[in-house]
């Protein structure tokens, strides 16, 4: 595989630096009969996504190319939200990087100059459709969903994991996608930061549970909220904790602070710019 890493293309030798030795850095520069310096035990270099495999299908005059992913398996509240991007091949915003690599505040700048640049469509499996199908087979709608709301139907698809998407189009499933297929990669960021947004809005209409903060993972603050208070309508009722708590709490009870509603109404969005 090629990860930009070639001997025939060697990093241009320092210059002399007119500095006291004591405060010159070791060069990594390998000098003639010494072995090259690796890395410390335990660390891998890790290269960034690329457009190459988009590229080549552009050069077959195959275009739209579309990436897609997911954010919100995991999970034990809100929606599975999924994100497809067609990138403009002249505008790729820089720095785009699996999502999971990035930090909040990076995520939100990709985010804005991913929906400027490119093509991209939104879709969410809400727990309902979760509980009903399963959180796989909820995924892989989401995911054919934000396909089908793209501007233009795309005559590929690369989508992350090892499942191929229900679409008229060719789809190319890779796993580890995210960290290797830039489109893939962009899509992350969308999905993610759409749901981190979603769950924030979410955290309004119930307080109490700091969606805001773990947004809806079963971290140890969101498990004893759960517990205290009881799932929500947002909680994905099968999922054991969620079940666990239910059970407590009376089945088919949700508590949200004072008021108890009964409900098994789904709700799907989909979004298309």
């Amino acid at each position: 595989m090629d990860n930009g890493n070639c001997l025939r293309f060697p990093v241009a030798p320092l210059a002399t630096l007119a500095h006291h030795p004591g405060m010159i850095r070791k060069s990594s520069e390998t000098k003639p009969g010494e072995k090259p310096e690796r890395l410390p035990k335990g660390v891998i270099a890790v290269a960034p996504p690329s457009f190459r495999r988009e590229r080549a299908l552009i050069k077959r005059g195959v275009w739209p190319v579309a990436g897609c992913d997911e954010a919100g398996r995991g999970p034990l509240a809100g929606p599975v939200v999924a994100a497809a991007v067609v990138l403009d091949p002249k505008r790729i915003p820089k720095g785009i990087d699996d999502s999971k690599r990035l930090s909040a505040e990076r995520r939100e700048e990709l985010f804005e100059e991913i929906c400027t640049t490119a093509s991209f469509a939104v879709a969410f499996a809400s727990p309902a459709r979760i509980d009903r199908d399963n959180i796989l087979r909820a995924s892989l709608w989401a995911l054919a969903r934000a396909v089908h709301a793209l501007p233009e139907m795309p005559k590929h698809v690369f989508v992350d994991g090892r499942d191929k998407l229900d679409t008229s189009c060719d789809c190319d499933a890779v796993i580890g996608g995210d960290a290797l297929v830039l489109s893939i990669a962009a899509a992350s960021i969308v999905a993610k930061v759409s749901r981190d947004r979603l769950m924030c809005a979410l955290a309004q209409d119930c307080p109490g549970y700091g969606f805001e903060q773990h947004k809806g993972y079963g971290v140890p603050d969101h498990l004893e909220a759960l517990n205290r208070l009881g799932p929500t309508v947002h909680h994905r009722r099968f999922f054991a904790p969620v079940a666990a708590a239910r059970e407590r709490h009376q089945t088919g009870t949700i508590t949200t602070g004072a008021h108890a509603i009964e409900t098994t109404v789904e709700v799907e969005i989909s979004a298309a710019i």
